[in-house]
């Protein structure tokens, strides 16, 4: 069976699905087997593509106008036809780039198979340069990671107050701008430094 999926970015009626529905329609599928969406396509919340995923089955084809109508990246995309593959179910792009794309043909399971390279050749360059990004943090004395809730001072202060006995930790918090988990992440209940107050002073 084929199956398709339309979708545009704006939900204020400023954009039609007109086109889209027309050339689904062209390629033979039933009004009521086409799948809508009024959302960007960064979004996660697609429930459209989510009811169009769900009602596919082994051996139906997902037909869509263009490439870009279905995945949010292209690791996405990629990570979506897998997926699709893995069900028996095919995809087939109807226009735009990749327009050649149908998984049911040896030719088009091929270059989809392109498109599969390029999408890990795109996770390895950003992994490289997080991780030169990184490097070059750390050479000047900055590491990578969650950023501190406190800074020295306030670690200091921190540290000092509950050593008094009288120390409201409440009142200490509040002051602070955290919650009391925060706090005795950095010091314990004793003004002891833990590892995070260790870390803050560079003692770690």
């Amino acid at each position: 069976m084929l199956i398709g999926y339309a979708r545009v970015s704006k939900a204020d009626g400023s954009q039609s699905l007109d086109l889209q529905r027309d050339a689904l329609r062209e390629a033979g599928i039933p009004e009521d087997q086409v799948y809508e969406d009024r959302a960007s396509g960064a979004r996660d919340d697609r429930p459209g593509l989510e009811a169009c995923l769900r009602a596919l089955r082994e051996g139906d084809v997902l037909v869509i106008w263009k490439l870009d109508r279905l995945g949010r990246t292209l690791a996405h995309l990629v990570s979506t036809v897998q997926d699709l593959s893995k069900r028996h179910i095919g995809l087939k792009v109807l226009t735009g780039q990749g327009a050649q794309i149908d998984t049911t043909t040896p030719a088009g399971h091929m270059i989809f198979g392109i498109f599969a390279t390029l999408a890990e050749f795109e996770r390895d360059l950003i992994r490289e340069r997080t991780m030169a990004g990184l490097a070059a943090a750390r050479a000047r004395g900055r590491k990578g990671g969650r950023r501190f809730a406190l800074t020295k001072a306030q670690v200091r202060l921190a540290q000092a107050a509950m050593a008094q006995r009288d120390t409201s930790v409440a009142a200490l918090c509040s002051e602070l701008g955290i919650q009391r988990v925060t706090l005795y992440r950095y010091v314990g209940p004793d003004g002891t430094l833990r590892r995070y107050g260790k870390r803050v002073l560079g003692l770690a």
